[in-house]
């Protein structure tokens, strides 16, 4: 797994494509399970993760390192994305035709691996319960910070805290596995 963090790899995603794979390879599985727990399809979801990233890797220049984790800027781009798609009752392909790159072709072994992804919620089980309950209630029921530390009775800091250190277990159980 690459040791860069988010935000180095985000800078240097529009000039070095390994940087961007690497960003890219740290939160697909998320990004799928993030649309699949939404859609309930998995060819929709496969097809929302890639105009995703597309998006990710034509706005990555404006990507500014703030008091908000590269996460959020991620998950901010799919809940657009989402909401674009459910709107318009169809997934919005204008940034993968910007890059020029094809329409998805999905066999069964994608879509079984995209299924795959719905098992997230189980590596959910593996983190303690305040990392889980933070990571859970903020990425996957979006709420607010504020939302979170109301509910939690606790500082927002301490939420965001909680966020961060379980995606960081995430993220390196997943390249453990990965390996």
């Amino acid at each position: 797994m690459d040791p860069a963090t988010d935000d180095d790899l985000l800078a240097a995603a529009d000039r070095d494509g390994a940087a961007f794979t690497s960003f890219y390879l740290r939160y697909e599985r998320a990004m799928l399970a993030f649309f699949l727990r939404r859609t309930h399809d998995a060819e929709l979801a496969a097809d929302l993760t890639a105009e995703v990233f597309a998006a990710v890797l034509l706005a990555c220049r404006r990507y500014r390192p703030g008091a908000a984790p590269a996460t959020a800027w991620l998950f901010g781009i799919a809940q657009n994305k989402l909401a674009d798609s459910r709107r318009r009752g169809r997934v919005e392909d204008a940034a993968r035709r910007r890059l020029g790159m094809a329409p998805l072709q999905l066999d069964d072994d994608d879509l079984a691996r995209v299924e795959a992804c719905a098992g997230a919620d189980a590596l959910l089980d593996t983190l303690p319960a305040d990392e889980r309950d933070a990571v859970r209630a903020r990425v996957l029921d979006e709420q607010s910070y504020e939302e979170i530390a109301g509910r939690l009775e606790c500082s927002q800091a301490v939420v965001r805290k909680r966020v961060s250190r379980g995606l960081a277990r995430l993220r390196s159980h997943l390249g453990e596995e990965g390996t």
